[in-house]
């Protein structure tokens, strides 16, 4: 089951999950604010399934919502998920192949908009 998960962060932050079953598939930054992360979910789920996805490491360029396909410092690769202003708004682990960060992309692109959304914080407040 896909799920958005709005988590507790260091200094009274919150950051986004997007996971299936337990597997964390990609992360947000850190929010000052629960809205923050809240917006953050409200924007993928309306802009990932029509995001492109762009291979940074084959030279491809992009604008708007998007999906990049990175090569880590590590020689590995992730996908990122960035706003029309070139914030990364979500991010995945590293990848030993490229296909498996297309995959994730592909994936959370598919399966966002439909997915549930849980407070795992401890103040369940906004």
């Amino acid at each position: 089951m896909y799920r958005f998960r709005i988590k507790d962060a260091a200094n009274g932050q919150y950051r986004v999950q997007f996971t299936y079953n337990s597997e964390v598939m990609v992360w947000s930054e850190n929010y000052v604010s629960k809205a923050g992360a809240q917006n953050c979910i409200a924007s993928l789920k309306a802009n990932a399934g029509s995001a492109t996805i762009v291979d940074l490491t084959l030279g491809e360029t992009g604008s708007g919502y998007r999906f990049e396909i990175v090569l880590a410092s590590n020689g590995q690769f992730f996908t990122r998920f960035k706003s029309p202003n070139g914030e990364t708004m979500v991010r995945s682990e590293t990848y030993t192949a490229k296909q498996n960060a297309k995959n994730c992309a592909e994936s959370v692109s598919k399966n966002a908009k439909d997915a549930t959304t849980v407070d795992e914080t401890a103040s369940k407040a906004a």
